[in-house]
């Protein structure tokens, strides 16, 4: 069984060079400790903070700033573009009629990065 992931879970991105937090507003009405997520908590710059910064030649701006620097890698800050749901969250248990996230979901970013979960910010609700 998965864990269920809450506001203030830890997030990593496979292009972003620092962690984030998971922040879940508190319109489900479910909580653990705190408000507890569903798959549709997947909003850049509400639910999603940046993750420093980006090295994926995917974005825009590292690709220009890459080629301006000669074709040296040059990351740029992030700013995480989020086109769908976390996936795939729990097929059995819902919070607010959307699949629960456990700490198993991935996300990803148009710019190839993908987001998981290093913590979910509780140790004690299982779900399937």
């Amino acid at each position: 069984m998965a864990l269920q992931v809450c506001s203030g879970a830890t997030l990593k991105c496979s292009f972003g060079v620092a962690p984030s937090l998971l922040t879940v507003l508190p319109i489900n009405r479910v909580n653990t400790r705190t408000p507890d997520a569903n798959i549709l908590d997947n909003k850049p710059m509400v639910n999603i903070k940046p993750f420093g910064m980006c090295s994926s030649l995917a974005n825009p701006s590292v690709a220009s700033a890459t080629a301006a620097a000669s074709g040296v890698l040059t990351p740029m800050p992030c700013v995480p573009v989020i086109p769908a749901p976390w996936t795939p969250g729990s097929i059995t248990v819902l919070i607010a009629r959307s699949p629960a996230l456990n700490n198993t979901s991935k996300l990803m970013c148009t710019w190839a990065g993908v987001i998981t979960i290093i913590n979910p910010g509780q140790t004690t609700v299982f779900i399937p």
